[in-house]
């Protein structure tokens, strides 16, 4: 078995055991988590752990989310394939890449320039022409290129930004990570004209949402 059959290998049993035993149904995610190959966007001393059921760090005290959230996250964001979406925090690049298997346009936004352009090159080496990213606040969204479809939040936010959420088309969906250190919710919120509704998931943990609208380092 070669190197690229070993990690479809690693890939497949990675579905089928951490994403469809945990209601991960929807098969376009399904086959996006199975084909975009995840160890690529983790530093090489972690890369044999790639495909464990866990988060990973990547450096700049940022992760890699564990397979199941992000499939998760995606899952709730209900894409069907024209869409433009937002993602806030690109960190590896992981996400953006799975994302733009599922929707037309991905715009991503990082606050750390180094993970910015690595995230660009692994992006880059995979042909992954639909993807910007973007160094900057994504806190305050991405209104030049707004409405977005869906957008998605990698990082835990203080309260539910607003720029988000008036960025949002109608019936357009944000799922975001919302609460502190030690205590967040994983959240839907949906556009109804100028009302929003919203749900919690389930508890998760995440690194918190810095800029003019997350947290602040004193606080967290």
């Amino acid at each position: 078995m070669d190197e690229s059959d070993y990690s479809a290998s690693k890939r497949q049993k990675m579905v089928d055991g951490q994403l469809v035993t945990r209601q991960i149904a929807d098969p376009r995610v399904l086959a996006a988590m199975g084909n975009v190959p995840r160890h690529l966007f983790v530093p090489e001393e972690y890369r044999h752990q790639a495909y464990a059921d866990g988060p990973l760090p990547i450096g700049s005290g940022q992760t890699i989310s564990q397979p199941y959230i992000v499939a998760l996250m995606t899952q709730l964001l209900e894409l069907e394939g024209d869409e433009t979406v937002l993602e806030i925090g690109t960190g590896s690049g992981y996400q953006a890449a799975i994302l733009a298997d599922l929707a037309a346009k991905v715009y991503t936004i990082e606050r750390h320039p180094d993970l910015a352009e690595r995230a660009r090159e692994v992006l880059d080496e995979l042909r992954l022409n639909n993807v910007e990213v973007i160094v900057g606040d994504g806190s305050l969204g991405l209104p030049e290129h707004a409405p977005y479809q869906a957008i998605m939040v990698t990082a835990a936010a203080p309260e539910v930004p607003r720029p988000l959420l008036e960025q949002l088309t109608e019936n357009g969906r944000l799922v975001i990570p919302v609460g502190g250190m030690g205590s967040q919710s994983l959240q839907v919120w949906v556009r109804h004209g100028e009302a929003f509704s919203h749900q919690s998931v389930l508890p998760v943990a995440f690194v918190p949402l810095r800029g003019k609208l997350g947290w602040e380092s004193s606080r967290w």
